[in-house]
């Protein structure tokens, strides 16, 4: 693990980190109940946002008046890009408080305001009860969301890296990407168990309503697992001292890392709500395709994401992290263009692109916060990362999923693989100078 803030002479001797000892089984105990908190918050936080994604195309008839069912998918996708833009204004806030107080009382926070938002969208009356004002909670609730997590995944992950012995920052970055997954597998899932029940016009009717009251219940029970959270930010701790007054201008002070963050995790959203959400949507309002069919296949290659992500952990932590993410990046960019092959209905070929691509969505998603992570000190990562996450998703994640279904309808869909695979490129070249000129705090 490098502490250094500046890159070292070739042949320096690194510096020694001491090897934490053996946690004791209490230890162990209590590692595993944080970790669990700390995990089922994402899960909960990818959970929602799965299945707002996931069911716009059914979710949009009851809040937008269209004339078509592209045209409601569309304004429903429209709203949950607007989510995003509230990820870096949570990012500055949330983060800064992180690092200056902690990052228990964040957290707590973050998964409190999610949970209600989502009871909310679940028994909100739609545009023909309530008029304009439907769309307009709808969007609140959003924004709400978009505050919310705009810190959850930065801060979560550097929680698990600081709770977790030195050596283990990579299966701690697996874990964590675990239990994200199991939350878009379990939306998924639901989706389909609750489609295959209900069929497609019950749950068109009001059965999309159900994955948000079992989202809201989820919440409670999350706030419950942390409000036993250990705190990891001590003040006395030399990464922490002399920064509580200028947080940001060191944050600032480290251009290179804030700019390689928003590229390292915007082209990993972009790439992930490509896959996961555009994909799907572009087979049901473009070409048609089977409704529970496209949720059986998004639930397979979300039990794929759970199942590899620990393995993907603990693979990084033997061949070093930089590596790994740089190898991922690589084979991301010829990988975004199988999009091409799914041009026209036919389960066969939208089952074929987005499983083919599973393995390097799986590297991708596993690594890119912890390494986003690593490019900042203790004393500034909850508001570095946060930051950086917040635009990076904001401008690159959240208009994803809307590009493929729009390019698709207007016979443009080669646009997003290209688009995607610049910004992994763009994501190597920088992460690689931000290495080399201001160092790293994690992993090798």
């Amino acid at each position: 693990m490098s502490v250094t803030s500046k890159p070292e002479p070739t042949g320096a001797p690194r510096p020694h980190v001491p090897t934490a000892s053996a946690p004791s089984p209490t230890e162990r105990q209590s590692l595993r109940r944080s970790m669990l908190g700390l995990g089922l918050g994402n899960t909960l936080e990818w959970y929602d946002w799965q299945i707002f994604g996931l069911l716009a195309a059914v979710i949009g008839p009851h809040f937008f008046r269209t004339d078509t069912v592209l045209e409601a998918t569309l304004a429903t996708l429209s709203v949950f890009a607007v989510g995003f833009v509230a990820r870096p204004i949570g990012g500055i806030l949330l983060g800064g408080v992180a690092d200056r107080i902690g990052r228990k009382a964040v957290m707590l926070w973050s998964v409190g305001l999610m949970a209600v938002t989502t009871l909310v969208i679940g028994v909100l009356p739609d545009v023909h009860t309530i008029g304009v004002a439907a769309p307009i909670i709808l969007v609140v609730c959003r924004l709400l969301q978009g505050l919310s997590t705009g810190v959850e995944a930065p801060l979560s992950t550097a929680y698990g890296v600081e709770i977790m012995p030195h050596d283990k920052s990579g299966l701690a970055a697996g874990i964590i990407s675990g239990f994200v997954n199991l939350g878009i597998m379990v939306g998924s899932l639901l989706n389909f168990l609750l489609s295959l029940t209900l069929g497609s016009a019950v749950m068109s009717d009001w059965g999309w309503r159900i994955p948000f009251w079992v989202g809201a219940a989820m919440g409670v029970v999350v706030v419950w697992l942390r409000r036993s959270l250990p705190e990891t930010l001590e003040t006395s701790e030399p990464e922490y001292v002399g920064v509580t007054r200028d947080i940001w201008r060191q944050v600032f002070g480290r251009w290179r890392s804030l700019l390689a963050v928003i590229f390292i995790v915007g082209a990993a959203q972009a790439f992930n709500y490509g896959w996961n959400v555009g994909l799907p949507n572009l087979a049901r309002s473009t070409y048609g395709e089977n409704l529970t069919a496209v949720f059986g296949l998004t639930a397979v290659l979300s039990l794929f994401m759970v199942l590899g992500s620990p393995i993907v952990g603990q693979w990084t932590d033997r061949w070093k992290l930089g590596r790994t993410f740089v190898i991922g990046r690589w084979l991301m960019i010829p990988t975004v263009f199988l999009m091409l092959l799914y041009t026209g209905p036919g389960l066969g070929g939208f089952a074929a692109v987005l499983l083919l691509g599973a393995p390097v969505l799986l590297l991708n998603m596993t690594l890119y916060v912890v390494t986003s992570t690593s490019l900042f000190p203790k004393g500034i990562r909850a508001a570095g990362g946060g930051l950086g996450y917040g635009v990076a998703v904001a401008s690159m994640g959240g208009t994803a999923s809307y590009l493929v279904v729009w390019l698709g309808s207007k016979g443009l869909g080669w646009m997003f693989p290209v688009y995607a695979a610049a910004l992994a490129l763009i994501s190597i070249v920088l992460y690689r100078s931000a290495r080399e000129k201001e160092g790293i705090f994690v992993g090798e």
